[in-house]
Formats: structure tokens, sequence, C-alpha cells
């Protein structure tokens, strides 16, 4: 799977981030290389630091939003 190793680190490093929620943090392999309060800044600095190498930019939230998409219903036809 892309990003799992990323993916991994935010979420090991999720309590020690808990005064930064709303912030961005960016994230390469197990490292946590920074937090940043706009998206697109954690962003250039990603492209900045590792080009077209995996990273991750992960929004910073204690209790995490979960997305709900099924495909099994039928769409609405009024």
């Amino acid at each position: 799977m892309a990003l799992e190793t990323e993916l991994s680190t935010y979420r090991s490093k999720l309590p020690e981030l808990h005064d930064q929620q709303g912030k961005f943090a960016l994230i390469h392999g197990n490292d946590l290389v920074g937090t940043f309060a706009a998206y697109e800044d954690a962003l250039a600095e990603g492209y900045k630091q590792f080009g077209l190498k995996p990273f991750l930019v992960q929004k910073i939230e204690v209790i995490e939003q979960v997305q709900f998409v099924s495909r099994l219903l039928d769409p609405c036809r009024t």
C-alpha cells in the first residue's frame, strides 16, 4: 500500500502532536519532518526536500473524521 510507512508514522506520533491540532504534518518514511500552519506550505516543503519521492502531508486531528461511502445505495431518482 502506498504511504503505509508514513501513515503508520503519523499514527505513532499523534499523541505528541496533540497540541498541533489543525496544522499539517509533513512525514517522510519514519520521520516527522515538521508541522505547518497551511497545507500548501507543507506540500511545498515536501517537494523541496524530497522531490518526487513519497511523502505524506496529513492534517493533524486528534479525533479522526471517518468518511463512509457505499456503492450499495441506489441513487435518488426524484
